[in-house]
């Protein structure tokens, strides 16, 4: 007998809403606990955000972090003991001069979070004051995403070194080329600002201090020298002592230092000493129309020597800046001559092909051409345009020009050529930097801008 096989019905399409539905697999909820109990607590009784931001100016970001429940809150103290970041507090773990993300940092020393929560015991204000270039605050399409992760990356590797200290700290970080930017002292004046502090008045100067690792030491056997001046600088700007990590942390002996600009060497704050007469150069209009073709680097004094030497004396001015092109200002010099009026050609002029133009114009309208000379160097002449540029009024900059980039500086020194009366030149008039002005703007000028 054969064995038939065991048939089942086939369920009908009625059948199916009978059947179970298929089971699905749990998925890890992301809600937590102490999330959920959060969000039905009551806003009065919820524990503040330890961490918070804001952005001044689009410029300046500043964060403060509040002490855990039960620790005393920070106060206004008359001593600050402020501190750099990158470098100072911290180093990248992977060994990489920047961190690679915000997991990728260590402190600088073991002995660093010990010390800031001494320092804070003893009543000091503690903040941490930092350069932070490589952030834009400002939203620019083509480079938001990338802006956006370093933000958020630099916020989170801060949020993460304040919860690891948990007490009261404010972190200042400029993010522009301004006067945010150490060694200038905008972020000194916003923590000030911050706490109620006075600094003619209520901070003790003679104990506070700042600690960072630009202090252009030199390099030693083996070792390489510090980047820059400017945490040096920046300290001397508001008054306070100065200490790399190494002083103060390992309470090692201080090394040499050198400044690659210093605005003492050109001038003393403390007097209002012009320098003789006979120093100065001597410009006179003669009786007949001329060219005077101003050649110096951007910085270097050329349009406050025409406002204050050459515009009394009845010359016009052309310069490129204003009028855009060359052509303009050769345009714009016929016409001055045509009208009887002699002129300045305030430009760089840097090289002879340049001056070239100049001089062959002076011959074709039959009129002498001088040169006068602006001699700065090139550290001067940035220290000049960033004064000029952070300090508006009519007095310092009355035509509002903003900061130049160090490639109008750098880009000048390699094409300049020293003028030559064989180019076709009747004088050459050399003119050294000279400051003039009060004694409050010599003294702000002779603070460290670089």
């Amino acid at each position: 007998m054969v064995e038939r096989p065991n048939l089942q019905k086939r369920p009908s399409s009625n059948d199916r809403g009978v059947s179970p539905p298929p089971s699905k697999r749990k998925q890890q909820s992301t809600t937590t606990s102490k999330a959920v109990a959060s969000f039905f607590t009551p806003l009065s009784k919820k524990e503040p955000e330890k961490m918070t931001w804001r952005i001044v100016n689009n410029s300046l970001l500043v964060g403060r972090y509040a002490p855990s429940i039960g620790q005393p809150a920070a106060k206004a103290s008359a001593r600050i003991a402020a501190f750099d970041f990158d470098s100072t507090l911290i180093t990248s773990a992977s060994g990489k001069v920047f961190s690679r993300d915000a997991t990728d940092w260590k402190w600088w020393h073991r002995s660093v979070p010990g010390a800031l929560k001494e320092l804070h015991e003893k009543g000091y204000l503690v903040a941490i004051v930092s350069n932070q270039g490589g952030i834009s605050l400002k939203s620019d399409p083509k480079t938001v995403k990338s802006d956006q992760k370093r933000l958020a990356d630099f916020k989170t590797k801060l949020s993460a070194v304040l919860t690891q200290l948990d007490m009261p700290i404010s972190v200042y970080a400029a993010t522009s080329r301004d006067h945010y930017r150490k060694p200038r002292t905008g972020m000194w004046a916003e923590l000030l600002d911050d706490h109620d502090l006075d600094a003619a008045s209520s901070v003790d100067l003679e104990n506070s201090f700042f600690v960072g690792d630009a202090g252009g030491r030199e390099a030693t056997s083996g070792g390489v020298k510090d980047h820059s001046c400017v945490d040096r600088d920046f300290a001397a700007n508001v008054g306070v002592a100065f200490h790399t990590p190494e002083e103060y942390f390992l309470h090692e002996k201080p090394r040499p230092f050198t400044r690659d600009f210093d605005p003492t060497v050109y001038i003393d704050e403390l007097e209002l000493v012009e320098k003789p007469t006979s120093a100065l150069p001597t410009i006179t209009k003669p009786e007949t129309t001329d060219i005077v073709l101003l050649c110096g680097s951007p910085g270097s004094g050329k349009s406050s020597f025409y406002w204050r030497h050459l515009q009394p004396l009845g010359y016009g001015r052309v310069n490129q800046d204003t009028l855009k092109t060359r052509e303009k200002c050769i345009k714009a010099t016929n016409a001055f001559i045509d009208e009887g009026t002699s002129v300045v050609v305030d430009n760089t002029n840097a090289d002879p092909e340049t001056r070239a133009a100049w001089i062959k114009l002076a011959q074709k309208l039959n009129v002498p051409i001088r040169c006068v000379l602006f001699t700065a160097s090139v550290k001067l002449c940035e220290h000049n345009d960033t004064v000029r540029a952070l300090n508006p009024g009519p007095e310092s900059n009355p035509e509002s020009r903003s900061i130049l980039p160090k490639l109008a500086f750098t880009g000048f020194a390699s094409r300049y050529r020293e003028p030559k009366l064989s180019e076709g030149f009747t004088q050459i008039i050399m003119n050294d930097f000279q400051f003039e002005g009060s004694n409050e703007r010599k003294k702000l000028w002779s603070r460290y801008w670089i």
